[in-house]
Protein backbone atom coordinates (compact mmCIF):
# COMPACT_ATOMS: atom_id res chain seq x y z
CA UNK A 1 0.00 0.00 0.00
CA UNK A 2 1.59 3.27 -1.12
CA UNK A 3 1.87 6.42 1.05
CA UNK A 4 -0.48 8.19 -1.37
CA UNK A 5 -3.12 5.49 -0.81
CA UNK A 6 -2.73 5.86 2.95
CA UNK A 7 -3.07 9.64 2.66
CA UNK A 8 -6.17 9.42 0.46
CA UNK A 9 -7.75 6.97 2.91
CA UNK A 10 -6.89 9.27 5.82
CA UNK A 11 -8.46 12.35 4.24
CA UNK A 12 -11.57 10.46 3.09
CA UNK A 13 -12.17 9.25 6.65
CA UNK A 14 -11.52 12.73 8.09
CA UNK A 15 -14.00 14.29 5.66
CA UNK A 16 -16.76 11.99 6.93
CA UNK A 17 -15.68 12.54 10.55
CA UNK A 18 -15.75 16.33 10.29
CA UNK A 19 -19.10 16.37 8.52
CA UNK A 20 -20.62 14.24 11.27
CA UNK A 21 -19.01 16.35 14.01
CA UNK A 22 -20.30 19.57 12.43
CA UNK A 23 -23.88 18.34 12.06
CA UNK A 24 -24.06 16.95 15.62
CA UNK A 25 -22.27 19.79 17.43
CA UNK A 26 -23.15 23.00 15.58
CA UNK A 27 -25.75 24.14 18.15
CA UNK A 28 -24.08 22.77 21.29
CA UNK A 29 -23.98 24.95 24.43
CA UNK A 30 -21.87 24.39 27.55
CA UNK A 31 -24.13 21.55 28.76
CA UNK A 32 -23.86 19.98 25.31
CA UNK A 33 -20.06 20.19 25.41
CA UNK A 34 -19.71 18.75 28.93
CA UNK A 35 -22.45 16.06 29.07
CA UNK A 36 -24.25 16.12 25.70
CA UNK A 37 -27.31 17.75 27.39
CA UNK A 38 -28.05 14.26 28.84
CA UNK A 39 -29.94 13.37 25.66
CA UNK A 40 -27.95 10.33 24.51
CA UNK A 41 -29.91 7.10 24.04
CA UNK A 42 -28.47 3.94 25.58
CA UNK A 43 -27.89 2.23 22.22
CA UNK A 44 -25.94 5.22 20.84
CA UNK A 45 -23.84 5.36 24.02
CA UNK A 46 -23.11 1.62 23.73
CA UNK A 47 -21.91 1.96 20.14
CA UNK A 48 -19.79 4.94 21.12
CA UNK A 49 -18.22 3.12 24.07
CA UNK A 50 -16.98 0.21 21.92
CA UNK A 51 -14.62 2.53 20.06
CA UNK A 52 -13.86 4.66 23.12
CA UNK A 53 -12.61 1.64 25.08
CA UNK A 54 -10.15 0.70 22.30
CA UNK A 55 -7.20 3.00 21.69
CA UNK A 56 -4.69 2.80 18.87
CA UNK A 57 -2.39 1.01 21.30
CA UNK A 58 -5.06 -1.68 21.79
CA UNK A 59 -5.58 -1.92 18.03
CA UNK A 60 -1.88 -2.50 17.42
CA UNK A 61 -0.70 -4.20 20.61
CA UNK A 62 -3.37 -6.76 21.53
CA UNK A 63 -3.00 -8.79 18.30
CA UNK A 64 0.78 -8.36 18.43
CA UNK A 65 1.01 -9.59 22.04
CA UNK A 66 -0.52 -12.99 21.18
CA UNK A 67 2.90 -14.43 20.31
CA UNK A 68 4.22 -13.80 23.82
CA UNK A 69 1.06 -13.92 25.97
CA UNK A 70 -1.30 -16.18 23.97
CA UNK A 71 -4.96 -15.46 24.78
CA UNK A 72 -4.22 -14.58 28.43
CA UNK A 73 -5.73 -11.13 27.86
CA UNK A 74 -9.14 -12.78 28.10
CA UNK A 75 -8.46 -13.18 31.82
CA UNK A 76 -8.31 -9.39 32.02
CA UNK A 77 -11.59 -9.30 30.12
CA UNK A 78 -13.24 -11.42 32.83
CA UNK A 79 -12.09 -8.77 35.30
CA UNK A 80 -13.31 -6.00 32.97
CA UNK A 81 -16.78 -7.53 32.99
CA UNK A 82 -16.86 -7.68 36.80
CA UNK A 83 -15.64 -4.09 36.91
CA UNK A 84 -18.37 -2.96 34.48
CA UNK A 85 -21.02 -4.39 36.81
CA UNK A 86 -19.52 -2.45 39.74
CA UNK A 87 -19.52 0.75 37.69
CA UNK A 88 -23.11 0.22 36.51
CA UNK A 89 -24.71 -0.67 39.83
CA UNK A 90 -22.50 1.08 42.40
CA UNK A 91 -20.94 4.18 40.84
CA UNK A 92 -23.56 5.28 38.29
CA UNK A 93 -26.36 5.60 40.91
CA UNK A 94 -24.04 7.78 43.02
CA UNK A 95 -23.14 10.05 40.12
CA UNK A 96 -26.74 10.49 38.98
CA UNK A 97 -27.93 11.05 42.56
CA UNK A 98 -25.38 13.85 43.00
CA UNK A 99 -26.10 15.22 39.52
CA UNK A 100 -22.41 15.64 38.72
CA UNK A 101 -21.04 16.93 35.41
CA UNK A 102 -17.46 16.11 36.39
CA UNK A 103 -17.01 12.92 38.42
CA UNK A 104 -14.71 14.65 40.87
CA UNK A 105 -17.49 16.98 42.01
CA UNK A 106 -18.53 14.03 44.16
CA UNK A 107 -15.31 14.46 46.14
CA UNK A 108 -16.26 18.09 46.78
CA UNK A 109 -19.71 17.05 48.06
CA UNK A 110 -18.24 14.33 50.25
CA UNK A 111 -15.02 15.90 51.58
CA UNK A 112 -14.45 19.45 50.31
CA UNK A 113 -12.65 21.55 47.73
CA UNK A 114 -9.06 20.44 48.50
CA UNK A 115 -9.93 16.77 48.01
CA UNK A 116 -11.97 17.65 44.92
CA UNK A 117 -8.99 19.37 43.31
CA UNK A 118 -6.58 16.63 44.38
CA UNK A 119 -8.68 14.00 42.60
CA UNK A 120 -8.94 16.24 39.53
CA UNK A 121 -5.17 16.80 39.41
CA UNK A 122 -4.56 13.03 39.67
CA UNK A 123 -6.87 12.52 36.71
CA UNK A 124 -5.25 15.38 34.80
CA UNK A 125 -1.74 13.95 35.17
CA UNK A 126 -2.83 10.40 34.33
CA UNK A 127 -4.88 11.39 31.31
CA UNK A 128 -2.44 13.87 29.80
CA UNK A 129 0.39 11.31 29.95
CA UNK A 130 -1.69 8.31 28.91
CA UNK A 131 -3.49 10.07 26.04
CA UNK A 132 -0.31 11.68 24.76
CA UNK A 133 1.46 8.32 24.79
CA UNK A 134 -1.34 6.62 22.85
CA UNK A 135 -1.34 9.35 20.22
CA UNK A 136 2.47 9.29 20.03
CA UNK A 137 2.58 5.55 19.31
CA UNK A 138 -0.01 5.79 16.54
CA UNK A 139 1.58 8.90 15.03
CA UNK A 140 4.88 7.02 14.94
CA UNK A 141 3.20 4.41 12.70
CA UNK A 142 1.71 7.12 10.47
CA UNK A 143 5.13 8.78 10.27
CA UNK A 144 6.55 5.60 8.75
CA UNK A 145 3.59 5.06 6.43
CA UNK A 146 3.09 8.63 5.19
CA UNK A 147 5.08 11.55 6.57
CA UNK A 148 8.56 10.13 5.95
CA UNK A 149 7.64 9.65 2.30
CA UNK A 150 7.12 13.41 1.96
CA UNK A 151 10.16 14.26 4.15
CA UNK A 152 7.98 15.94 6.74
CA UNK A 153 9.30 16.07 10.34
CA UNK A 154 7.55 14.35 13.22
CA UNK A 155 6.56 17.69 14.75
CA UNK A 156 4.46 18.42 11.64
CA UNK A 157 2.75 15.04 12.10
CA UNK A 158 1.88 15.82 15.73
CA UNK A 159 0.70 19.38 15.10
CA UNK A 160 -1.42 18.20 12.16
CA UNK A 161 -3.03 15.46 14.27
CA UNK A 162 -3.75 17.64 17.30
CA UNK A 163 -5.05 20.51 15.17
CA UNK A 164 -7.60 18.20 13.57
CA UNK A 165 -8.61 16.76 16.96
CA UNK A 166 -9.08 20.28 18.36
CA UNK A 167 -11.11 21.37 15.34
CA UNK A 168 -13.59 18.52 15.41
CA UNK A 169 -14.22 18.71 19.19
CA UNK A 170 -14.06 22.49 19.76
CA UNK A 171 -17.77 23.17 19.30
CA UNK A 172 -19.69 20.05 20.24
CA UNK A 173 -17.55 18.31 22.88
CA UNK A 174 -19.43 15.25 24.15
CA UNK A 175 -22.34 16.06 21.87
CA UNK A 176 -20.00 15.63 18.89
CA UNK A 177 -18.14 12.69 20.42
CA UNK A 178 -21.16 10.37 20.67
CA UNK A 179 -21.95 10.19 16.91
CA UNK A 180 -18.29 10.37 15.85
CA UNK A 181 -17.32 7.63 18.32
CA UNK A 182 -20.17 5.54 16.91
CA UNK A 183 -18.65 5.93 13.44
CA UNK A 184 -15.24 5.02 14.85
CA UNK A 185 -16.64 1.91 16.59
CA UNK A 186 -18.16 0.69 13.33
CA UNK A 187 -14.87 1.31 11.49
CA UNK A 188 -12.88 -0.47 14.20
CA UNK A 189 -14.98 -3.64 14.14
CA UNK A 190 -15.17 -3.59 10.34
CA UNK A 191 -11.35 -3.31 10.13
CA UNK A 192 -10.87 -6.39 12.31
CA UNK A 193 -13.43 -8.48 10.41
CA UNK A 194 -12.13 -7.48 6.97
CA UNK A 195 -8.51 -8.24 7.93
CA UNK A 196 -9.49 -11.65 9.37
CA UNK A 197 -11.43 -12.42 6.18
CA UNK A 198 -8.49 -11.39 3.95
CA UNK A 199 -6.04 -13.58 5.87
CA UNK A 200 -8.39 -16.58 5.82
CA UNK A 201 -9.04 -16.10 2.12
CA UNK A 202 -5.31 -15.94 1.34
CA UNK A 203 -4.64 -19.06 3.41
CA UNK A 204 -7.64 -20.92 1.92
CA UNK A 205 -9.42 -21.27 5.27
CA UNK A 206 -13.14 -21.57 5.71
CA UNK A 207 -14.58 -20.15 8.93
CA UNK A 208 -14.45 -23.61 10.53
CA UNK A 209 -10.91 -24.27 9.34
CA UNK A 210 -9.77 -20.89 10.67
CA UNK A 211 -11.30 -21.69 14.05
CA UNK A 212 -9.61 -25.11 14.12
CA UNK A 213 -6.24 -23.60 13.10
CA UNK A 214 -6.39 -20.98 15.84
CA UNK A 215 -7.54 -23.51 18.45
CA UNK A 216 -4.72 -25.93 17.52
CA UNK A 217 -2.04 -23.23 17.50
CA UNK A 218 0.28 -22.58 20.47
CA UNK A 219 -1.28 -19.12 20.76
CA UNK A 220 -4.74 -20.18 21.90
CA UNK A 221 -4.04 -20.88 25.58
CA UNK A 222 -6.40 -18.68 27.55
CA UNK A 223 -6.29 -19.62 31.26
CA UNK A 224 -3.14 -19.63 33.42
CA UNK A 225 -3.53 -21.19 36.87
CA UNK A 226 -0.07 -22.78 37.26
CA UNK A 227 2.27 -20.02 38.52
CA UNK A 228 0.98 -17.53 41.13
CA UNK A 229 4.19 -15.50 40.79
CA UNK A 230 3.60 -14.88 37.09
CA UNK A 231 1.93 -11.63 35.96
CA UNK A 232 -0.30 -13.84 33.75
CA UNK A 233 -1.72 -15.82 36.71
CA UNK A 234 -5.51 -16.05 36.38
CA UNK A 235 -6.62 -14.52 39.66
CA UNK A 236 -4.09 -11.69 39.42
CA UNK A 237 -5.27 -10.72 35.96
CA UNK A 238 -8.95 -10.97 36.89
CA UNK A 239 -8.43 -8.81 39.99
CA UNK A 240 -6.27 -6.40 38.03
CA UNK A 241 -8.81 -6.19 35.22
CA UNK A 242 -11.65 -5.40 37.62
CA UNK A 243 -9.61 -2.75 39.44
CA UNK A 244 -8.38 -1.19 36.20
CA UNK A 245 -11.90 -1.02 34.80
CA UNK A 246 -13.36 0.60 37.93
CA UNK A 247 -10.51 3.10 38.26
CA UNK A 248 -9.71 3.81 34.61
CA UNK A 249 -13.29 3.76 33.32
CA UNK A 250 -15.68 4.22 36.24
CA UNK A 251 -13.60 6.97 37.84
CA UNK A 252 -12.22 8.44 34.61
CA UNK A 253 -13.95 11.56 33.29
CA UNK A 254 -12.85 10.66 29.77
CA UNK A 255 -14.67 7.31 29.73
CA UNK A 256 -17.64 8.17 31.93
CA UNK A 257 -18.67 11.37 30.12
CA UNK A 258 -20.49 9.21 27.54
CA UNK A 259 -22.34 7.25 30.23
CA UNK A 260 -23.31 10.45 32.05
CA UNK A 261 -24.74 11.85 28.81
CA UNK A 262 -27.52 9.23 28.88
CA UNK A 263 -31.05 10.47 29.61
CA UNK A 264 -31.57 8.41 32.77
CA UNK A 265 -29.60 6.30 35.21
CA UNK A 266 -31.30 3.16 33.86
CA UNK A 267 -30.22 4.01 30.31
CA UNK A 268 -26.66 4.47 31.51
CA UNK A 269 -26.72 1.08 33.26
CA UNK A 270 -28.12 -0.68 30.18
CA UNK A 271 -25.38 0.93 28.10
CA UNK A 272 -22.63 -0.27 30.46
CA UNK A 273 -23.90 -3.87 30.60
CA UNK A 274 -24.19 -4.06 26.81
CA UNK A 275 -20.75 -2.49 26.44
CA UNK A 276 -19.31 -5.24 28.66
CA UNK A 277 -20.84 -7.95 26.45
CA UNK A 278 -19.68 -6.26 23.24
CA UNK A 279 -16.20 -5.83 24.67
CA UNK A 280 -15.85 -9.61 25.16
CA UNK A 281 -16.68 -10.22 21.49
CA UNK A 282 -14.38 -7.46 20.19
CA UNK A 283 -11.40 -8.61 22.29
CA UNK A 284 -11.90 -12.21 21.13
CA UNK A 285 -11.80 -10.93 17.55
CA UNK A 286 -8.57 -9.06 18.30
CA UNK A 287 -6.96 -12.18 19.76
CA UNK A 288 -8.13 -14.42 16.92
CA UNK A 289 -6.70 -11.88 14.49
CA UNK A 290 -3.39 -11.99 16.37
CA UNK A 291 -3.15 -15.78 16.10
CA UNK A 292 -3.99 -15.66 12.39
CA UNK A 293 -1.37 -12.95 11.83
CA UNK A 294 1.40 -15.16 13.21
CA UNK A 295 0.14 -18.26 11.40
CA UNK A 296 0.14 -16.21 8.17
CA UNK A 297 3.65 -14.87 8.79
CA UNK A 298 4.97 -18.42 9.32
CA UNK A 299 3.15 -19.85 6.29
CA UNK A 300 4.18 -17.06 3.88
CA UNK A 301 7.78 -16.93 5.13
CA UNK A 302 7.53 -13.25 6.05
CA UNK A 303 10.23 -11.83 8.35
CA UNK A 304 9.30 -12.03 11.99
CA UNK A 305 8.58 -8.54 13.31
CA UNK A 306 11.16 -7.16 15.73
CA UNK A 307 8.32 -6.16 18.05
CA UNK A 308 4.83 -7.58 18.41
CA UNK A 309 3.37 -4.11 17.82
CA UNK A 310 4.64 -4.27 14.23
CA UNK A 311 2.91 -7.55 13.28
CA UNK A 312 -0.50 -6.14 12.32
CA UNK A 313 0.93 -3.31 10.20
CA UNK A 314 3.46 -5.65 8.56
CA UNK A 315 0.83 -8.11 7.37
CA UNK A 316 -1.97 -5.65 6.56
CA UNK A 317 0.13 -3.13 4.62
CA UNK A 318 3.14 -5.11 3.31
CA UNK A 319 2.13 -8.76 3.66
CA UNK A 320 0.65 -9.43 0.23
CA UNK A 321 -3.00 -9.19 1.29
CA UNK A 322 -5.63 -7.48 -0.89
CA UNK A 323 -5.45 -3.69 -0.84
CA UNK A 324 -8.69 -3.49 1.16
CA UNK A 325 -6.85 -5.00 4.16
CA UNK A 326 -4.36 -2.11 4.19
CA UNK A 327 -7.12 0.44 3.73
CA UNK A 328 -9.15 -0.98 6.62
CA UNK A 329 -6.02 -1.16 8.80
CA UNK A 330 -5.43 2.56 8.25
CA UNK A 331 -9.09 3.39 8.88
CA UNK A 332 -9.14 1.31 12.07
CA UNK A 333 -5.90 2.85 13.31
CA UNK A 334 -6.98 6.42 12.54
CA UNK A 335 -10.45 5.91 14.03
CA UNK A 336 -8.90 4.67 17.28
CA UNK A 337 -6.50 7.62 17.36
CA UNK A 338 -9.12 10.30 16.88
CA UNK A 339 -11.56 8.62 19.25
CA UNK A 340 -8.99 8.45 22.06
CA UNK A 341 -7.56 11.92 21.40
CA UNK A 342 -10.93 13.63 20.98
CA UNK A 343 -12.48 12.17 24.11
CA UNK A 344 -9.33 12.81 26.18
CA UNK A 345 -9.19 16.43 25.05
CA UNK A 346 -12.88 16.95 25.88
CA UNK A 347 -12.52 15.27 29.29
CA UNK A 348 -9.41 17.30 30.18
CA UNK A 349 -11.21 20.50 29.20
CA UNK A 350 -14.25 19.54 31.29
CA UNK A 351 -12.27 18.55 34.38
CA UNK A 352 -9.85 21.49 34.28
CA UNK A 353 -12.65 24.03 33.78
CA UNK A 354 -15.05 22.66 36.39
CA UNK A 355 -12.73 21.03 38.93
CA UNK A 356 -9.45 22.91 38.96
CA UNK A 357 -10.65 26.37 37.84
CA UNK A 358 -13.93 25.79 39.72
CA UNK A 359 -15.85 27.72 37.07
CA UNK A 360 -19.11 25.77 37.24
CA UNK A 361 -20.99 28.63 38.93
CA UNK A 362 -20.00 31.18 36.29
CA UNK A 363 -22.62 32.66 33.98
CA UNK A 364 -23.12 30.94 30.63
CA UNK A 365 -21.11 33.45 28.57
CA UNK A 366 -18.09 33.49 30.89
CA UNK A 367 -18.14 29.71 31.23
CA UNK A 368 -18.15 29.33 27.44
CA UNK A 369 -15.20 31.70 27.14
CA UNK A 370 -13.21 29.85 29.81
CA UNK A 371 -14.09 26.48 28.30
CA UNK A 372 -12.87 27.49 24.83
CA UNK A 373 -9.60 28.89 26.17
CA UNK A 374 -9.03 25.76 28.26
CA UNK A 375 -9.75 23.60 25.22
CA UNK A 376 -6.99 25.34 23.26
CA UNK A 377 -4.60 25.13 26.22
CA UNK A 378 -5.21 21.39 26.70
CA UNK A 379 -4.50 20.72 23.02
CA UNK A 380 -1.26 22.70 23.30
CA UNK A 381 -0.17 20.88 26.49
CA UNK A 382 -0.88 17.48 24.93
CA UNK A 383 1.16 18.44 21.86
CA UNK A 384 4.12 19.42 24.05
CA UNK A 385 3.95 16.16 26.03
CA UNK A 386 3.93 14.12 22.79
CA UNK A 387 6.98 16.03 21.55
CA UNK A 388 8.75 15.31 24.87
CA UNK A 389 8.14 11.58 24.31
CA UNK A 390 9.66 11.91 20.85
CA UNK A 391 12.67 13.87 22.09
CA UNK A 392 13.62 11.94 25.20
CA UNK A 393 11.78 8.61 25.09
CA UNK A 394 12.75 5.20 23.86
CA UNK A 395 10.70 2.01 24.11
CA UNK A 396 11.66 1.16 27.68
CA UNK A 397 11.14 4.70 28.96
CA UNK A 398 7.72 4.89 27.32
CA UNK A 399 6.65 1.64 28.99
CA UNK A 400 7.73 3.01 32.36
CA UNK A 401 5.89 6.28 31.79
CA UNK A 402 2.72 4.40 30.84
CA UNK A 403 2.89 2.39 34.07
CA UNK A 404 3.55 5.53 36.11
CA UNK A 405 0.46 7.10 34.52
CA UNK A 406 -1.56 4.15 35.82
CA UNK A 407 -0.30 4.81 39.35
CA UNK A 408 -2.18 8.10 39.47
CA UNK A 409 -5.50 6.24 39.38
CA UNK A 410 -4.70 4.57 42.71
CA UNK A 411 -5.33 7.70 44.80
CA UNK A 412 -8.52 8.41 42.81
CA UNK A 413 -9.78 4.89 43.50
CA UNK A 414 -8.80 5.19 47.17
CA UNK A 415 -10.57 8.54 47.60
CA UNK A 416 -13.82 7.29 46.08
CA UNK A 417 -13.80 3.95 47.93
CA UNK A 418 -13.14 5.67 51.27
CA UNK A 419 -15.93 8.16 50.57
CA UNK A 420 -18.42 5.43 49.64
CA UNK A 421 -17.76 2.89 52.40
CA UNK A 422 -16.96 5.20 55.30
CA UNK A 423 -18.79 8.23 56.70
CA UNK A 424 -15.80 9.70 58.51
CA UNK A 425 -14.49 13.17 57.66
CA UNK A 426 -10.85 13.90 56.81
CA UNK A 427 -8.35 16.65 57.49
CA UNK A 428 -8.07 17.84 53.92
CA UNK A 429 -4.73 19.61 54.15
CA UNK A 430 -3.02 16.19 54.22
CA UNK A 431 -4.85 14.74 51.20
CA UNK A 432 -2.36 15.95 48.53
CA UNK A 433 0.48 14.39 50.55
CA UNK A 434 -1.34 11.04 50.66
CA UNK A 435 -2.05 11.24 46.92
CA UNK A 436 1.70 11.48 46.32
CA UNK A 437 2.78 8.97 48.99
CA UNK A 438 0.44 6.16 47.87
CA UNK A 439 1.97 5.62 44.40
CA UNK A 440 5.47 5.90 45.89
CA UNK A 441 4.64 3.23 48.47
CA UNK A 442 3.14 1.05 45.72
CA UNK A 443 6.29 1.32 43.63
CA UNK A 444 8.45 0.38 46.62
CA UNK A 445 6.19 -2.61 47.34
CA UNK A 446 6.49 -3.78 43.75
CA UNK A 447 10.27 -3.48 43.87
CA UNK A 448 10.50 -5.24 47.26
CA UNK A 449 8.29 -8.14 46.15
CA UNK A 450 10.40 -8.69 43.06
CA UNK A 451 13.72 -8.46 44.90
CA UNK A 452 12.78 -10.36 48.05
CA UNK A 453 10.40 -13.05 46.80
CA UNK A 454 10.78 -12.95 42.98
CA UNK A 455 7.07 -12.16 42.90
CA UNK A 456 5.88 -10.06 39.98
CA UNK A 457 3.12 -7.63 40.93
CA UNK A 458 1.15 -6.89 37.77
CA UNK A 459 -2.07 -4.99 37.18
CA UNK A 460 -3.18 -5.67 40.74
CA UNK A 461 -0.68 -3.00 41.82
CA UNK A 462 -3.55 -0.54 41.41
CA UNK A 463 -5.33 -2.27 44.29
CA UNK A 464 -2.32 -1.95 46.59
CA UNK A 465 -2.04 1.69 45.55
CA UNK A 466 -5.68 2.33 46.51
CA UNK A 467 -5.25 0.47 49.82
CA UNK A 468 -2.29 2.66 50.76
CA UNK A 469 -4.42 5.70 50.02
CA UNK A 470 -7.38 4.38 52.06
CA UNK A 471 -5.07 3.62 55.00
CA UNK A 472 -3.61 7.12 54.82
CA UNK A 473 -7.07 8.69 54.68
CA UNK A 474 -8.13 6.69 57.72
CA UNK A 475 -5.14 8.02 59.64
CA UNK A 476 -6.19 11.62 58.96
CA UNK A 477 -9.92 11.00 59.47
CA UNK A 478 -12.21 11.70 62.40
CA UNK A 479 -15.87 10.93 63.23
CA UNK A 480 -18.52 13.13 61.56
CA UNK A 481 -19.75 14.51 64.88
CA UNK A 482 -16.29 15.81 65.84
CA UNK A 483 -14.49 18.96 64.73
CA UNK A 484 -11.15 18.81 62.93
CA UNK A 485 -8.23 19.80 65.13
Amino acid sequence: MSPISVLVTLFAYLAVLFALAYVSGRHADNAGFFIGNRRTSWYMATLAMIGAAMSGVTFISVPGAVAADSFSYMQMTVGFTIGQMIVAFVLVPVFYRHGVVSLYQYLNDRFGLTTHRTGAWCFFIAKIIGAALKIYIVCAVLQLLVFDHFNLPFIANIIFTMLLVWLYTRRGGVRSLIPTDTLQSICLVAAIIVCIWCICDRMGFSAREAYDAVAASPYSRMWFFDDPASPRYFWKMVAGGALCLVAMTGLDQDMMQRNLSCRTMRDSQINIVLTALCQIVVILLFLALGALLYLYIAREGLPQPAKGDQAFALVAVQGGLPKIAGIMFVIGLVSCTYSAAGSALTALTTSFTLDIMHAGNSDERRLERLRKRTHVAMAAVMTVVILIFDRFGDGSVINIVFKVAGYTYGPILGLFVFGLICRRRIRQRFVPLIAVASPVASYLLQWWAAERWAYGIGFELLGYNALFCIFGLFLISYPRNETAS
